[in-house]
């Protein structure tokens, strides 16, 4: 992954870890004061937003024990590869859409972060500028033609 998106893994480890779960205690132990648990609705919501805190905290720490972090700002070159952003020219409209590959855990399409197992990330590893691609999306075949490829 990128070290942006370990820095988003750890900020988020911490506010679940500082305010999350701290919230969640007092909740709890609020809901128990209202006596009869077996009926009492809060503290059964409590309890279970408390086990998917701490089932993300768990999957957090783990990812971020195993990450490998790239640093983007250090790799180079012409080929399409992980941390790359890439500007696709699409054959059919010649409009230009630009990418970041990154990880999984930090893709989102909506800001140009295209996860390396995607089916268009996967097409452009290992391809350089000039070359064109043909990809298989929901909304059928696309050609792109690779104009940019950049290390930032």
């Amino acid at each position: 992954m990128t070290s942006t998106g370990f820095n988003h893994l750890q900020d988020e480890l911490k506010r679940l870890k500082s305010t999350d779960r701290p919230a969640i205690i007092r909740a709890i132990a609020e809901a128990r004061e209202q006596g009869d648990l077996a009926e009492n609705a809060e503290y059964h919501a409590a309890r279970e937003r408390q086990g998917f805190i701490e089932g993300r905290v768990m999957e957090l720490e783990d990812k971020i024990a195993r990450a490998e972090v790239i640093d983007v700002s250090k790799l180079s070159g012409k080929a399409v590869k992980f941390g790359a952003t890439v500007t696709l020219e699409d054959e059919e409209t010649e409009e230009k859409t630009v990418y970041q590959i990154v990880g999984e855990d930090e893709a989102d399409i909506s800001k140009g972060r295209l996860s390396v197992t995607s089916p268009v990330a996967r097409a452009l590893i290992g391809k350089t500028i000039g070359d064109n691609v043909e990809v298989s999306t929901p909304r059928g075949a696309r050609a792109y033609e690779i104009a940019k490829v950049q290390f930032k």
